[in-house]
């Protein structure tokens, strides 16, 4: 039977082989060498070691596969093919635009777990999808295919150490070392057991294995199941474009595909070599057990009035919106065991120690490892997480290509940066977050919240872990701020707040977080010497509610001044400018425009002109 087996595990690495040439010549681009060096580790997961069920991809206790190779979709498409999932002419609409089969996999195609392409992320999408399975006592395992070129990538070792650190029994790396780049060879070579040690030095267990032997691959996923206490690498020695003879191993392949005459031989020198025989093996799918722990979509509610930090709430008093947002998190894991909340070390700053007081099980400790957490929780929300990730605002910047990638696929992140803008005062410009609105206003259908107060932010969290359409950004205060809002005051996606107005208004000043409360000093000011303003309060920037700005700006002289902690490019300013730029508007933006530096909030406020002062010296 184990002969038999082997056959039948060779002769699906030949059709993967096929159809990932198949596919590429179709579509005229793609890898199809970097495919053919996996085929036969993907042949041996996919039709004799994984879990699964084919036809319910949702089932909660499925094995999970990540391919961080995303190059490589081909081969994964070409699984699917052979499964039965996919027809043939599926796969030959490889890279079209109206096909789900991306050059890159998406979850467009929903047999796809994650968007991978932009190296070094999809071990820490499956360390997610890992810890998913241990907080929620699910015994599947996580699958994670990586390029050998992409270790290079600190990301990969972020995840290493931390999948390490929380004992990870439930998660196989499998590192597809063919040695080839895309312009010349992998940093270690063909070295695997260079691999292998660095794994070992980040507490795995590490196997260096031939990648092409069937007999060795099998053995060693056998050999793994007795493995308990820590997460496994498998470092497979291979070759790119492994079966034709005049390519594998060869550099230049990279990324091009066979024409129809070279397609056709490179098929038959395939057939030849590895479909000589007929296996009697009888494939069927390796059932997971059922699950009654079916993923959907909650609709989750906390109250402020009943909370049990209510008292912190009320009217006048001073609270921090990101000691407010802790405050809510911590509600909101009191109505849902799907909220999970990762942090970054910070979690004191954060607040999100209000959560991991309260529901321990579900806090991750992701250390200083920004690129790692984001990745993390994209792999949570994809096993249906509600996941809150948190840190210094200006630290999220380190992780904005694992943030671009969460947006592309779809996913529900929630996101939380504190220490925003030059009110935190001494710590300085590192610390500030000065860029981070722009950042996220550029995600394909993010929203982006900058509270001003603590009822404000408790509202706009809840509001956020309703929020499935894609990524959500809320962006808190150091300093603490007066509660101008009643805890039983309602906000909505796109929403703002007209805090001042009358039939006599000279301008609409507009302003969020911290320069809200300096815009109302303004309007104190000003209306001491008989000047009126309008004032809003533009809590949710993206998106704006651009209705209302234009309809208040129209009622106020047609003049909008907006104050930001900020920079200017990407800023509330430029959200608001380019969103009325058909109306008729005098606009004037104040934000931060010179390097910051150390010194008390209020100093530096009025060092960058965007204090109550600055704000009436327009009207002068």
């Amino acid at each position: 039977m184990k002969n038999e087996i082997k056959k039948f595990i060779q002769s699906r690495a030949a059709l993967l082989r096929i159809d990932s040439i198949k596919a590429t010549t179709a579509s005229k681009s793609g890898h199809p060498t970097t495919c053919m060096s996996a085929a036969d580790i993907m042949a041996v997961l996919f039709f004799y070691v994984m879990k699964f069920d084919p036809k319910n991809h949702q089932n909660p206790n499925n094995d999970r596969f990540i391919l961080s190779k995303g190059h490589a979709a081909p081969i994964l498409y070409a699984v699917w093919k052979e499964l039965g999932v996919i027809s043939e002419s599926d796969l030959l609409s490889l890279r079209k635009i109206d096909s789900v089969f991306e050059g890159h996999p998406t979850p467009r195609f929903e047999y796809n777990e994650a968007a991978t392409g932009s190296l070094g992320q999809g071990l820490s999408i499956g360390l997610g999808m890992a810890l998913n399975a241990t907080i929620s006592k699910l015994d599947y395992k996580t699958y994670v295919l990586l390029g050998d070129g992409e270790t290079a990538e600190g990301s990969v070792w972020e995840a290493a150490e931390l999948a390490s650190h929380y004992n990870l029994n439930n998660l196989v790396a499998i590192v597809d070392c063919n040695r080839l780049g895309q312009s010349g060879e992998s940093i270690d070579d063909h070295h695997t057991e260079i691999y292998a040690r660095k794994f070992e030095a980040f507490g795995w267990s590490s196997f260096a294995i031939d990648g092409h032997n069937i007999d060795q691959i099998l053995e060693t996923f056998e050999k793994i199941k007795s493995i308990k206490d820590k997460p496994v690498a498998i470092i497979a020695k291979t070759f790119k474009g492994y079966g034709l003879e005049n390519i594998q191993n060869k550099n230049g392949f990279h990324g091009k595909p066979f024409n129809d005459e070279e397609a056709k031989a490179a098929i038959q020198e395939i057939k030849n070599k590895f479909l000589k025989e007929e296996s009697n093996f009888k494939f069927a799918p390796n059932l997971p057990n059922k699950s009654e722990n079916i993923l959907k979509k909650e609709n989750i509610k906390i109250d402020l009035t009943i909370s049990q930090y209510k008292d912190l709430f009320e009217k006048g008093k001073e609270l921090a919106s990101r000691e407010a947002f802790g405050y809510a998190l911590s509600d909101l894991g009191n109505v849902s065991q799907n909220v999970v909340t990762l942090d970054a070390d910070v979690n004191n700053s954060t607040y999100t120690n209000f959560f991991k007081k309260n529901h321990e099980s579900r806090f991750i400790q992701c250390f200083i490892a920004e690129q790692n957490m984001v990745s993390i929780a994209t792999g949570l929300q994809g096993r249906g997480k509600i996941p809150f990730a948190a840190t210094f605002g200006a630290f999220f910047s380190r992780a904005f290509d694992q943030i671009r990638m969460a947006g592309i696929g779809r996913n529900a992140l929630r996101l939380c940066g504190s220490h925003c803008g030059v009110s935190i005062g001494e710590d300085g410009p590192s610390q500030m977050a000065l860029e981070d609105i722009a950042m996220f206003r550029t995600i394909p259908n993010s929203i982006v919240f900058y509270p001003s107060d603590g009822v404000s932010t408790y509202k706009l969290t809840e509001l956020m872990a309703n929020y499935n359409d894609g990524v959500s950004y809320i962006r808190t205060t150091r300093g603490k701020t007066p509660v101008i809002y009643g805890k039983d005051e309602k906000f909505e996606i796109g929403g703002c707040k007209v805090l001042r107005q009358s039939k006599n208004d000279k301008a609409c000043i507009i302003a969020a977080g911290i320069t809200l409360f300096e815009a109302l000093k303004a309007y104190e000011e000003l209306k001491n010497k008989g000047i009126f303003v309008s004032v809003i309060d533009l809590y949710s920037v993206k998106p704006l509610d651009i209705a209302t700005i234009i309809k208040v700006a129209k009622e106020s002289g047609s003049k909008i001044v907006t104050v930001e902690d900020h920079y200017l490019a990407g800023g509330i300013g430029e959200a608001v400018s380019t969103s009325v730029a058909n109306e008729k508007f005098e606009i004037t933006n104040l934000y931060v425009d010179k390097l910051p530096r150390s010194g008390k909030p209020e100093e530096l406020l009025q060092f960058e002109g965007i204090d109550s002062k600055s704000i009436v010296k327009l009207f002068e």
